[in-house]
Parts: structure tokens; C-alpha cells; sequence
């Protein structure tokens, strides 16, 4: 099982890098290929929609995405982990989403309009916000499940954890780091 890791956060060593790195490592030791993709240090522009890649499949601004295509593209699983601001991603983390429109382009140009069955892998989520909102992942959650289907997978849920906010506090709560390495352990056996 080939799994990449998506670091969303513009913070390093944050709540939703912990978790991931729990998962990343317990889908490591469960037989898995792990690859990690850290947003905060990539220089990717936003989409510029302007059409460039309709045609061909292929994104025409040539940043850092670049090195990110082919890993998604060979990705049996992709985990995007990212803190809640304003109840969504981080606008690093988003640039990475809207650029996955080239992914969406090749995906219409393979299947054309018989693209209902997911065919690229599974999609998962792992989310934490500081806030109890009852709508706090409602936005992240529908971000993530078309980002995942503009790359031909589906979305299969994952960890999603509210009052969790000052930086590391999430290792005061040993049973959602154990709820990370269960993900990891089943992303890698395909359970999950």
C-alpha cells in the first residue's frame, strides 16, 4: 500500500502533525510505503482557472505542485491533516486543493462522464479545531471528500477532534493518538 501523508498546517509540530505522524508511522510499521508532502514549505500559487490543463490533464503554472502530481498520482491512499481555520483549511493547504483541478481535468478526460466509480485509491481526513461548534467540520469535511474525488478516490471519514487548540495539547489525550495509529494501522492493511 503506497500512502501519502498531506501536512496542511502552516505550523510545524502542531496538533494535526502529531496526529499524522502517528498515523504515517503506525501505516509504516503495518507494511505500508509512506511518503509526506509538507504544505508550509512549498511555494504552490493558487489555481488561476484559467484552463490550461482542460485539454491536456496538465497543470500549466510551473511551482512546487509540480513535485506534488506524481505523488498523488501514485498514491493508494492519500491522509490530509490539517488544523480548522475559520472552518476549512489553511489557505496552504486550499492553494494544494484548488491546484488538484488538473487532477479533475485528466480524470474527465480518462472517464469522461462515466466517472462514477472511484478507481485512483481512498481519501482520508484527519481535522482539529479549537472550538466545540456543532458545524465545525462540515466545511472541511466537503473541501476534502471533492478534493479526494477530483483525484478519482473516494473519501472514507477518518479522525475529527474539537477542543484541541494550544500547540502539542493533543498529547495530553493518549486515546486520540491511539485513534491516529489505529487509522494508520487499517489505511495500510486497507480496513479502513
Amino acid at each position: 500500500m503506497k500512502v501519502l501523508g498531506i501536512y496542511g498546517s502552516p505550523r510545524a509540530g502542531g496538533n494535526s502533525d502529531i496526529l499524522l505522524d502517528q498515523a504515517l508511522e503506525a501505516a509504516r510499521q503495518a507494511g505500508a510505503e509512506v511518503k509526506a508532502v509538507y504544505v508550509r514549505d512549498l511555494d504552490i500559487s493558487g489555481c488561476l482557472e484559467c484552463g490550461g490543463c482542460d485539454e491536456t490533464g496538465q497543470c500549466v503554472v510551473a511551482d512546487d505542485m509540480d513535485k506534488v502530481y506524481p505523488q498523488l498520482e501514485e498514491a493508494q491512499a492519500v491522509i490530509l491533516s490539517t488544523p480548522i481555520f475559520f472552518y476549512n483549511v489553511p489557505a496552504q493547504a486550499k492553494a494544494l486543493i484548488d491546484r488538484a483541478q488538473a487532477c479533475w481535468a485528466k480524470r474527465l478526460l480518462k472517464k469522461g462522464k462515466d466517472r462514477g466509480k472511484y478507481e485512483g485509491g481512498k481519501g482520508y481526513l484527519i481535522a482539529v479545531g479549537a472550538t466545540k461548534g456543532q458545524n465545525l467540520f462540515q466545511g472541511v469535511e466537503l473541501t476534502a471528500k471533492y478534493f479526494f474525488d477530483a483525484m478519482d478516490m473516494s473519501y472514507h471519514g477518518g479522525l475529527l477532534h474539537r477542543g484541541i487548540e494550544a500547540k502539542g495539547s493533543v498529547n495530553d489525550h493518549p486515546e486520540i493518538l491511539e485513534e491516529a495509529r489505529q487509522l494508520g494501522r487499517d489505511v495500510a492493511s486497507g480496513q479502513a
